[in-house]
C-alpha cells in the first residue's frame, strides 16, 4: 500500500522544485528542460487565451442582457467565476485517475495531464453540467490515454477526446453551429441560452455581437472559452515558438492548408467567408497553436509535421464547407490527423530508407 501512494507523493514532492536525483558530474549534455517544465512552459502560454476567455463570457453575457458597457473587471469576474467550476472538476476527476494509473503501475506521475486540464475547460461549453464534464474527462482520460501507457503513448489528444465524447454524446449541449452565454439572475435565463456563431450565421442576418472582421480578431464574439481571440491565441504561439514547445512546422502547414482549400472553396462559390477568414473564426486558431502541436499526439518526422499539419488545416475547412450540419470542423480535423500522424511518419520514414539503400547500391 505504500507503494502505491508513493507515486502520489513523488509527484506534490517535485511539482516546484527539481528532486536531488540529478546528475552532477560526469554527464556531457546537460539541459534543466524536463517535461514539468515543458508543460509549465504551454501552460504560461494558453494563459492569455484563458484570461480573455474568461472576461468574454462576461461581456457576451452583459450583451445578452442588454448592458453594453465595457466593464473589464466586473465581466471577467463573472466569467470567472463561471469557468472556475469546470477547471476544479477537469482536474480533480483527471489528476485522481492519472495518480491512481500511476499507483497501480507503480511508476512516477508525469505532468502530461497539467496542459490537458488546462485546455479541456476551455473547449467546451461554459455551461456545461459538471457531472457530464467529470464523465467526459473520465472517459478520455481513461481510454485515451491510460490504457495506452500513460503520458507519452497516447494516440489522441486528451482535450479534445473530452469533446468528442461530449459532442457524440450529449448532441443537445454540444452543438457545432452554436455558442453558450452563461445567465443569471431571476430575469435572467436559467443555465444559459444558444444562439449561432460567426460561422453558422446565415448571410444578411444580424446578431447581437458585432461580426466585423477587427471584432473576430479580438475575440468579442460568442464561442468557446479560450478560442475567441487570435491575438491572445498569437501570444500564446509567440512562446511556445521562442521556447521551441510547438513546431512552426506544424503551425505554417496547418495555415497553408486552410488557405489551400478555402481558397478553391472560394473559386467555386461555396463559401461565403473568404479564406483568410476562416483562419480567424472557431477554433482553427487555438487548435493549430496549442492542440495540433502536441509533441505527443503529432507527427515526429519533419517532413511528416508537413503533412499533418497540411492535413488538418485542409481537412478542418473542408468540414466546414460541405458539412451543413457542423459549421466547425477543426476537433475532427486534429484527431483524424492524430490518427494518420504514425502512418504519416512510417511512410516519410520508409521512404527516407528507400533511397538511402538506393544510393548504396549505386554506390
Amino acid at each position: 500500500m505504500k507503494k502505491f501512494w508513493l507515486a502520489t507523493k513523488d509527484a506534490f514532492e517535485t511539482f516546484l522544485h527539481v528532486p536531488g536525483t540529478v546528475s552532477l558530474k560526469g554527464s556531457h549534455v546537460r539541459d534543466s528542460v524536463d517535461l514539468k517544465r515543458i508543460m509549465i512552459i504551454a501552460v504560461i502560454a494558453v494563459g492569455p487565451a484563458a484570461l480573455f476567455g474568461m472576461w468574454n463570457v462576461g461581456y457576451q453575457h452583459s450583451l445578452a442582457m442588454g448592458n453594453e458597457a465595457l466593464n473589464i473587471l466586473g465581466n471577467w469576474w463573472y466569467g470567472f467565476l463561471k469557468v472556475l467550476p469546470l477547471y476544479i472538476v477537469a482536474y480533480v476527476v483527471g489528476l485522481f485517475i492519472e495518480f491512481f494509473s500511476s499507483g497501480l503501475r507503480g511508476e512516477e506521475v508525469n505532468e502530461g495531464y497539467l496542459m490537458s486540464g488546462m485546455l479541456i475547460p476551455l473547449i467546451v461549453p461554459v455551461t456545461v453540467p459538471l457531472w457530464m464534464l467529470a464523465l467526459a474527462v473520465a472517459f478520455a482520460v481513461i481510454f485515451g490515454k491510460e490504457v495506452f501507457g500513460g503520458t507519452g503513448m497516447n494516440i489522441w489528444n486528451p482535450a479534445l477526446l473530452t469533446r468528442a465524447f461530449l459532442f457524440f454524446s450529449y448532441p443537445s449541449q454540444m452543438s457545432g453551429s452554436e455558442c453558450w452565454i452563461a445567465g443569471q439572475g431571476k430575469d435572467a435565463f436559467v443555465d444559459g441560452f444558444t444562439g449561432a456563431t460567426p460561422l453558422a450565421l446565415d448571410p444578411g442576418a444580424t446578431a447581437q455581437y458585432s461580426t466585423s472582421v477587427w471584432s473576430e480578431f479580438v475575440g468579442t464574439i460568442p464561442g468557446s472559452v479560450g478560442e475567441t481571440s487570435v491575438i491572445a491565441i498569437l501570444l500564446g504561439a509567440i512562446i511556445l515558438l521562442w521556447t521551441g514547445v510547438a513546431s512552426w512546422k506544424i503551425m505554417l502547414s496547418s495555415v497553408l492548408g486552410a488557405l489551400f482549400v478555402g481558397f478553391i472553396g472560394d473559386l467555386a462559390g461555396v463559401s461565403s467567408v473568404p479564406c483568410w477568414e476562416q483562419l480567424i473564426l472557431g477554433g482553427f486558431a487555438f487548435g493549430t497553436v496549442f492542440m495540433a502541436t502536441d509533441p505527443v499526439t503529432s507527427a515526429q518526422t519533419e517532413c511528416g509535421k508537413w503533412i499533418y499539419g497540411f492535413l488538418i488545416g485542409a481537412l478542418c475547412i473542408t468540414v466546414r464547407l460541405f458539412n451543413p450540419g457542423y459549421a466547425e470542423g477543426m476537433m475532427l480535423a486534429i484527431l483524424l490527423g492524430n490518427t494518420f500522424a504514425p502512418l504519416i511518419d512510417y511512410c516519410v520514414t520508409s521512404r527516407h530508407i528507400s533511397k538511402k539503400a538506393k544510393k548504396l547500391k549505386v554506390a
